[in-house]
């Protein structure tokens, strides 16, 4: 365990924003991290655990409390039981299941930050959702002072959404457990479009697993969605809004005021999301509502590559992100009546 005082943690986010925190703890085991986690809780000082740190938003004044960082490490397979440390790098864990054989995971190759992130977020990309393969978490409950163990039916599971994201104080990830496919060395069946098309097949076909991870790779690299220090486009939480999920009368009065400003011959994005739901993209209204790649001219813009990345060009505050993320949220609700939702968490600010 490493303890340091008044410590910045821009450094530790994917965004580099950020003010100092007051008490900055590295914990490298399980046992370290629930230690600390108990000792704040019994003195009543406020905690924030950081693990890749690729969905935080932190504020200027930074965090007047304990800072957790999780750096715990593990990595088991057992034929096609996965289990990893919540403080394992995410994308490198991808890369070892890759490199076994086993399908399930292969499209989420490049999401940056680590494990036990991802059932908190129920981490998805290019069709495929950690819900879809998780089988267990490992997590401290602060409320009963136990470790417990937590079936995936029992995770809340939604889009973007679990019960650990819907009651933020009360879990802290340990260990996330997965089973996996041994499709013979092959992908789980691709079902994202962009994807099908780059690998040349049709919805539902497999590929080698590997193949599908180095195409996704591809994909995301194009959008600026793989970390790489010397691309300011990577400096961001990837997707900073989610998709917005209507009900069907919102999804009218949604339809009805594109036609009113595109014209009539423009449908929007939809896509099913349950009982009488429609989701939309957010990437389509951002540019349609005025705000194309690389919007901007202060030191916060949104992305060169993708248009739902918001980015640091290298000295902005936290500040000018979200004075960018309020601008277009307002601008989107403006055009087509809808409210965007930041996926990143706030810290010590707000949107």
């Amino acid at each position: 365990m490493h303890v340091t005082h008044d410590t910045p943690l821009a450094p530790l986010t994917t965004f580099r924003l950020g003010g100092p925190a007051a008490r900055l703890v590295t914990a490298t085991t399980d046992a370290e991290v629930v230690e600390v986690v108990r000792a704040a809780d019994r003195a009543g000082t406020p905690l924030l655990v950081i693990g890749g740190g690729s969905n935080l938003v932190i504020g200027d004044a930074g965090f007047d409390g304990t800072a957790l960082r999780i750096a715990t490490t593990g990595f088991t397979l057992d034929g096609t039981a996965l289990e990893l440390a919540a403080g394992e790098v995410w994308t490198n864990a991808v890369a070892r299941t890759v490199e076994a054989g086993l399908a399930g995971i292969e499209c989420l190759a490049g999401i940056p930050g680590s494990a036990g992130a991802t059932p908190i977020q129920n981490v998805g990309a290019y069709g495929q959702d950690v819900s879809a393969t998780v089988t267990e978490v490992v997590a401290y409950d602060r409320r009963s002072g136990e470790t417990v163990t937590i079936p995936a039916a029992d995770c809340g599971f939604a889009y973007r959404d679990s019960r650990f994201k819907a009651d933020p104080e009360r879990y802290v990830v340990l260990r996330v457990r997965f089973g996996l496919e041994d499709a013979g060395g092959l992908s789980a069946p691709v079902k994202y479009a962009e994807v099908a098309r780059a690998l040349g097949v049709e919805a539902g076909d497999r590929v080698p697993v590997a193949t599908a991870r180095t195409t996704v790779l591809a994909l995301r690299a194009g959008k600026g969605m793989v970390l790489d220090a010397a691309d300011h486009d990577t400096w961001s939480a990837g997707s900073f809004f989610t998709n917005p999920i209507l009900t069907e009368r919102e999804f009218a009065e949604f339809v009805s005021r594109v036609h009113d400003r595109l014209g009539a011959d423009t449908e929007p994005p939809a896509y099913p999301a349950g009982d009488g739901l429609r989701k939309t993209s957010a990437a389509w209204l951002i540019d349609r509502a005025g705000f194309a790649k690389g919007y901007g001219d202060g030191p916060a813009r949104i992305s060169g590559k993708h248009t739902l990345a918001l980015t640091n060009r290298g000295q902005a505050k936290t500040e000018d992100l979200l004075s960018l993320a309020r601008e277009v949220r307002d601008g989107v609700r403006s055009a087509f009546g809808v409210t965007l939702v930041n996926e990143p968490v706030m810290v010590g600010t707000r949107l």
